[in-house]
Formats: structure tokens, C-alpha cells, sequence
């Protein structure tokens, strides 16, 4: 019996930083034509210039530098974020009617495409109980966030998706509580920090390689 393989995605990877805005506006518009079966599923690569975005949980007293870098809200899930160069966006838009129609069963396969990923590069990425995002555990009992992840999902079609650390200015996000994190021994951290010389190009290939063992 032959296994029903899912629909083509497309890829596209931005070599130059996409505006915020604009980057919405592009999705938004990709997930009406998905939704009207007009164009293929996408996972779209970027990176973005230094800004925080809010989402629909966010709590405006995580905001501790809110003229450091612009701000956006956003309809995406989640807590505030920070995006910026050094760090990869993956704005995933697929079409969960033809997916199951599981939201959570999503955004389970969006953590464990990223534990896949960073697995290529020998890092444990964890899932945490109670917090978002996937987690690696340090010296002294210390853990750090190394990837966000903060989903929509309009008429069974998702956009926003996840967002990996790969060597942003760390500093950065101390402009906000990132997702909530305001215990003494949660940080943020990036694939550089851990001491591993990886590009950009080596996790792209690397969440490439991965996407259909989570996906298809």
C-alpha cells in the first residue's frame, strides 16, 4: 500500500535583513493564497534587523528598554521576543487541513525540527515544562534558551514559526524579558556561545535536512 506523501513545500532563504513589517505583510498575503490554493506551502529563511516583537500574551512590564530597538506587536502566540541579525527566522506557512488539523501536534513538530537541527551539531535541545521554546542545560545547574517559537494559525493555514540562535548580540536581549524568563538561573544563549563555530548556512542545510523526517 502506497503511504500518501504530503504536498511540495516551498523554500526561500532572504540573503539581506527582511523588515519586520514587510516580512508580515508577504506572509499574510502567502497565507491567503495557500488558503485559496493558490501557491505551495513555504518555509521562508531570514533574519531580521534589531527589534522586539510583543505577542498576544506579552506583558508590557517585560518591556525593560522599550526605546532600545522598535517594537512590534504581533498576532503570533507568546511572550516578547527579540530578533536580529546572527539569529535565523523560519517563517513556516503549511496547510494543517492537509496535516491532521492539530495544533498542538504542531507545534510539538516545530520543537522537535529544532532538536533535530541542533542535533546536527551535537547540541541536546530541550523541551521544559511550563516554558516555551527549546532550552540547553549549562554548568551549574543553569539553563538557556536557544530557540523561540511563536505560531498562528488563520483558517487552518500557520505563519510566524520559530526562531534559532546561531551568534546574535546576546546583549540584545536584555532589553526584555525574553518569553517570560525572569528566574536567576534561565538565560539566553546561541550556537556560538556554546563554543561551536556554526554559520548560517550550516543550520539552514542543517533545518533542511531534518524538515521531512518531522513533516512528511
Amino acid at each position: 500500500m502506497d503511504i500518501p506523501r504530503q504536498p511540495p513545500v516551498e523554500w526561500r532563504i532572504s540573503d539581506r535583513l527582511e523588515p519586520y513589517e514587510a516580512a508580515v505583510q508577504e506572509m499574510e498575503r502567502r497565507v491567503e493564497q495557500i488558503r485559496a490554493g493558490a501557491a505551495c506551502q513555504l518555509v521562508w529563511l531570514l533574519e531580521h534587523p534589531p527589534l522586539y516583537t510583543a505577542g498576544t500574551s506579552a506583558d508590557p512590564g517585560d518591556l525593560l528598554a522599550p526605546d532600545r530597538f522598535p517594537v512590534y506587536r504581533t498576532g503570533r502566540g507568546g511572550q516578547y521576543t527579540y530578533h536580529g541579525p546572527g539569529q535565523r527566522v523560519a517563517y513556516v506557512m503549511l496547510d494543517l487541513k492537509q496535516r491532521g488539523q492539530d495544533v498542538r501536534r504542531y507545534v510539538t513538530d516545530l520543537e522537535e525540527w529544532v532538536i533535530r537541527a541542533l542535533a546536527q551539531f551535537n547540541v541536546r535541545g530541550l523541551r521544559r515544562e511550563g516554558r516555551v521554546g527549546i532550552w540547553v542545560e549549562r554548568s551549574g545547574g543553569r539553563e538557556d534558551k536557544i530557540a523561540a517559537i511563536g505560531v498562528r494559525v488563520r483558517r487552518w493555514v500557520t505563519f510566524h514559526g520559530i526562531a534559532v540562535n546561531v551568534e546574535p548580540d546576546l546583549s540584545h536581549f536584555e532589553g526584555i524579558v525574553p518569553c517570560g524568563i525572569g528566574e536567576e538561573k534561565l538565560g539566553v544563549t546561541s550556537l556560538v556561545d556554546l563554543g561551536l563555530p556554526v554559520t548560517m548556512t550550516d543550520l539552514d542545510n542543517a533545518l533542511m535536512a531534518t524538515f521531512n523526517e518531522v513533516f512528511d
